[in-house]
């Protein structure tokens, strides 16, 4: 099965507690394609700089990522500098420029409109919809990000791309300024009503919860000792959440569910490296050693463990 995303590919200039980097691969596509590309074939569709150094472009096709939808255009490529020292949990970003993303018009081949998995990463909404609108057939599953900056200045754009998706997957301050409430379940519920199947809300050092039709789960997220740099661990774990689920091939309460806590245990290796080095150096054994450490973090039962609590009787508590 093969999954598509078209999103950023970008170089970022961090500073976090654990030290600085400067002109580090990033970009919401290099986050999930890297991420998915260890359960699925991944694809993307971007647009980057002739700035955009050769050995990350072979380190994608290494890991065997389709580059053939990213166009080289002249001029640098969409560059964005954040600092997490007053927050790591929270990004103060000090300078975006969009650079040659800002006149990209997505092209979608023949060959990549028919892929079943889409993910639309973090971009303007009214591209989003063209991009969905360029599918061949609507794919299996549809998925896509947003961000403040679009809720508030094209609030209507975006209610209408979701309601043309199956799955949103969003953090929570853009789930509370698209709900006008604060209220985890409340926000929620205002993203169902556009349409939308499901609602993943991202919580950071909190977790994330999956939200639907008749079904609701959590998870805590799992205490990291050393975060180095948070920066794409939100589109690592859509990557691994998406990655997973074109893997399995099936769409079931049991398969989400799944599917949020291997996005949370993709995500979780991220935050321990800056940018991409944890992902591009990750092993399928880590990532089953991390997903097993969620399993055990979320058990509270075993074989002996009784499915009736051994209450008092009402007469009893009086």
């Amino acid at each position: 099965m093969n999954i598509l995303v078209v999103g950023t590919l970008a170089y970022d200039d961090v500073q976090t507690p654990a030290g600085k980097r400067t002109h580090q691969l990033g970009g919401s596509a290099a986050y999930f394609s890297l991420a998915a590309s260890y359960f699925a074939d991944a694809a993307i569709v971007s647009i980057v700089g002739n700035d955009f150094r050769d050995e990350d472009w072979s380190m994608l096709e290494d890991r065997g990522i389709d580059m053939s939808g990213v166009e080289m255009a002249d001029g640098n490529t969409f560059h964005w500098s954040g600092s997490y020292m007053e927050d790591i949990n929270s990004a103060e970003t000090l300078n975006t420029e969009l650079n040659v993303f800002d006149q990209f018009q997505p092209h979608i081949s023949a060959e990549h409109s028919s892929h079943p998995y889409l993910f639309l990463a973090n971009s303007d909404p009214e591209l989003q919809r063209f991009v969905l609108e360029s599918m061949a057939d609507r794919p299996k599953l549809v998925a896509g990000d947003t961000m403040n900056h679009w809720i508030a200045e094209k609030r209507d754009a975006v209610s209408k791309i979701f309601s043309l998706l199956d799955l949103v997957i969003i953090n929570e301050g853009e789930a509370q300024l698209y709900s006008g409430d604060r209220n985890l379940a409340v926000s929620a519920d205002s993203l169902l009503q556009t349409g939308l199947r499901h609602a993943v809300i991202k919580r950071g050092e909190y977790g994330a919860a999956l939200f639907g039709e008749q079904l609701l789960f959590a998870t805590p997220a799992l205490p990291i000792k050393h975060v180095v740099d948070p920066t794409g661990a939100g589109d690592s774990f859509a990557g691994g959440f998406m990655g997973y689920l074109t893997s399995i091939g099936k769409l079931t309460p049991d398969t989400m569910r799944q599917a949020v806590i291997v996005g949370s245990a993709v995500a979780s290796i991220t935050v321990e490296g800056f940018g991409t080095e944890s992902l591009k150096s990750l092993t399928p054994q880590k990532i089953q050693q991390r997903y097993d450490d969620f399993m055990e973090l979320t058990r509270f039962t075993s074989e002996d463990t009784p499915r009736t609590l051994p209450l008092k009787p009402l007469k009893e508590l009086k």
